[in-house]
């Protein structure tokens, strides 16, 4: 994993990555107030026996907050990588594992810092407790686990840190998951398909970032014939794709295919918008 790079007004990262495949390279993308962004990719495309889950990592720009998109089994190698010493909360896409399982892993940054701020719809907060019980049991808890003030979202903005988050409702195959719009960015994973009244909500944007799993259909993903045609009707400025499987291709014949303005994201890939 890359270093964030922290900036003296806050730093806004995304981890990249695929995750349905056994090999892949991480992701990770860094922005700034300044606009600055940093990936780390989606990487069999690479041929590098390396896999992480998908994550998202925001430190406030408003004050010293550091939020996370999602938390899955890689969560503590990544945020070690990231020399990151401080969390707030977690904003939670879907509750497959490759997104959750790393919950227990917050436990420093509750001891450290208090509770953490947890946001999520009702499936998610049903099945994390289910199954993360000792979390959040309320007799006879056990002391290190992990402290958790849990809010529940619907398919409704709210504040974060001073922040306007927008829920995107997307479709993960039957399932309804989230993706997230802040600003003029918005960052959509595991996407299968979005209806038109939550495409509206991803007008106008500088950077998409969407899944592209690989070349043949995919049940539950977008393939990328299926996010080429979803990123040419928002026609943002710029899109990174991601959630890449090793069948998609090698990065260098697949990116001279890609339209303008569209690209696969790489290690240490720097951006500024």
């Amino acid at each position: 994993m890359i270093q964030i790079t922290h900036w003296s007004n806050g730093v806004f990262g995304v981890f990249l990555s695929h995750v349905e495949t056994r090999n892949y390279v991480p992701g990770y993308r860094n922005f700034t107030g300044n606009s600055r962004y940093r990936i780390r990719p989606p990487g069999v495309p690479f041929g590098r026996p390396q896999r992480q889950k998908a994550s998202v990592f925001r430190q406030g720009l408003l004050g010293e907050h550091v939020y996370v998109i999602d938390c899955g089994p890689d969560f503590r190698q990544q945020m070690l990588n990231s020399s990151t010493n401080r969390l707030d909360g977690i904003l939670f896409t879907h509750f497959h594992a490759d997104h959750t399982a790393g919950l227990d892993d917050v436990r420093p940054y509750s001891l450290r810092y208090g509770h953490l701020d947890v946001y999520a719809d009702a499936s998610v907060i049903e099945n994390l407790k289910e199954r993360f019980g000792y979390i959040f049991a309320t007799e006879g808890r056990y002391a290190g686990a992990p402290n958790l003030k849990v809010t529940e979202f619907s398919n409704e903005p709210f504040n974060l840190s001073g922040k306007k988050i927008i829920p995107i409702e997307v479709l993960h195959g039957w399932m309804k998951i989230y993706g997230f719009r802040i600003d003029n960015f918005a960052y959509i994973t595991d996407a299968k398909r979005v209806e038109e009244s939550e495409m509206e909500k991803l007008r106008d944007l500088d950077v998409l970032v969407v899944n592209a799993l690989r070349i043949d259909p995919h049940r539950t993903h977008f393939n990328l014939e299926e996010a080429l045609d979803f990123i040419e009707k928002l026609n943002p400025k710029k899109t990174y794709l991601t959630h890449i499987s090793q069948h998609l291709g090698l990065h260098a014949e697949v990116s001279k295919n890609l339209p303008e303005n569209v690209f696969l994201a790489y290690d240490g890939l720097s951006i500024r918008i």
